[in-house]
């Protein structure tokens, strides 16, 4: 079988990624096979964040990928690759979709998609990785837990087959982790930055409680969110260091 051909179905599950993880201790399994699952009972976020998902009405999956070729220090760039696949793929559905540092994807100002990349380490390279993705389809109620949710059905008012959009989806993932395996880290890093959620943009942040105005102007090398205040002051926070105050 080709690879990036296979798909698992699973019924219900505790997380997917949970679950990859736990078969590929038993096998190998080609780059690019997903695992999709119709529910989680645990689906997970980053961090301690959970994911809400109604049985059968989106996209839960875990996606295989070998990065070998990326160094510790630079595994950012995977989830830069993986953001653009779906945010990609969201774009050709509706306009206003931008990527939320550090890889969730929004539809204006509402959450539609979010990203857990889990990875395992060989040397000074990454072994595996494991990506699991939520994207809300046809879900048109949320739990008040669930601060901002939004699915394609909301926006368009239409219906999706989830088994044809992973498909979709893992196609355009597919072109922008060719691109990462192909060295072309500059039109990765510019592309990045064009769908990057308030980039260049004056708005409230909150760092230790405390509020200020900023716009991000860039990301390090390692992931973290460089901003620059109204008075010129420069910052740097690294993941859960700081809050979008919307």
């Amino acid at each position: 079988m080709d690879n990036w051909e296979q798909i698992i179905k699973l019924g219900t599950v505790d997380s997917t990624n949970s679950y990859t993880w736990k078969k590929l201790k038993e096998t190998r399994f080609p780059e690019g096979t997903i695992f999709s699952a119709m529910h989680q009972t645990a689906g997970r976020g980053n961090g301690t964040n959970q994911w809400e998902s109604e049985k059968g009405k989106n996209i839960l999956l875990s996606l295989i990928l070998y990065p070998d070729f990326i160094a510790i220090e630079d595994q950012f760039l995977i989830s830069k690759a993986i953001s653009l696949g779906i945010a990609n793929y969201a774009q050709s559905k509706t306009d206003g979709i931008k990527i939320k540092w550090p890889n969730d994807i929004y539809y204006k100002d509402r959450k539609i998609a979010g990203i857990l990349i889990e990875n395992t380490i060989k040397g000074a390279k990454i072994n595996a990785s494991v990506v699991g993705i939520g994207f809300n389809i046809n879900q048109e109620n949320f739990s008040n837990k669930a601060p901002n949710p939004v699915s394609l059905k909301q926006i368009t008012g239409k219906n999706y087959s989830p088994d044809q959009e992973i498909i979709k989806l893992r196609n355009n993932i597919r072109f922008f982790y060719d691109l990462l395996k192909a060295g072309k880290l500059d039109e990765i890093n510019h592309d990045y930055l064009k769908c990057l959620y308030r980039f260049n943009e004056f708005k409230m942040y909150k760092s230790q409680n405390i509020p200020f105005k900023a716009k991000i102007t860039g990301i390090s090398a390692f992931g973290h969110l460089q901003l620059t205040t109204e008075n010129g002051e420069q910052k740097q926070f690294d993941f859960k260091e700081v809050e979008f105050v919307l």
